[in-house]
């Protein structure tokens, strides 16, 4: 097998895909806020910062950025934790909540779309190798050049 020409290929249908998912998307940054929210609503609305730099590997200064943003929009709020008063919780507001819920519905929908599609056996398949790209790749940080 010619990986060389494979990893070519790769990479040009990855751009090709990015750049056909991103005409007429959000803005990253906002992308970024969604994320956090998602993620936070997936954690049953309360974090503290730190996991949310560690679970999706961005610095805790880009973290502090979306939950400033997201704070001044009324979709967070944080407070001291009771237990250990070093420690901020962040947790989604009703209206963070929906727009966390609103957005992961939407998200589900688009997959879903796509994944019809493909059709049945094609996508069972590409589920099925992401998977497997993430253990390995997870499990060898050498690719990733860390």
């Amino acid at each position: 097998m010619d990986y060389d020409t494979l990893t070519g290929e790769f990479i040009r249908n990855m751009q090709s895909l990015q750049v056909a998912i991103r005409k007429g998307h959000i803005p990253d940054n906002i992308q970024g806020e969604m994320f956090v929210l998602i993620f936070i609503k997936e954690r049953h609305g309360k974090i503290i910062p730190s996991d949310i730099s560690d679970a999706i590997g961005v610095s805790s200064a880009r973290v502090a950025a979306a939950l400033n943003s997201l704070e001044k929009k009324g979709l967070i709020t944080r407070r001291i934790d009771s237990d250990d008063r070093r420690r901020i919780i962040v947790e989604l507001t009703p209206e963070g909540m929906v727009l966390a819920e609103e957005h992961k519905k939407m998200q589900m929908e688009n997959i879903r779309a796509m994944l019809t599609l493909l059709g049945e056996e094609d996508s069972a398949e590409l589920v099925r190798i992401i998977g497997r790209l993430s253990e390995v790749v997870s499990k060898d940080s050498i690719i990733c050049g860390r």
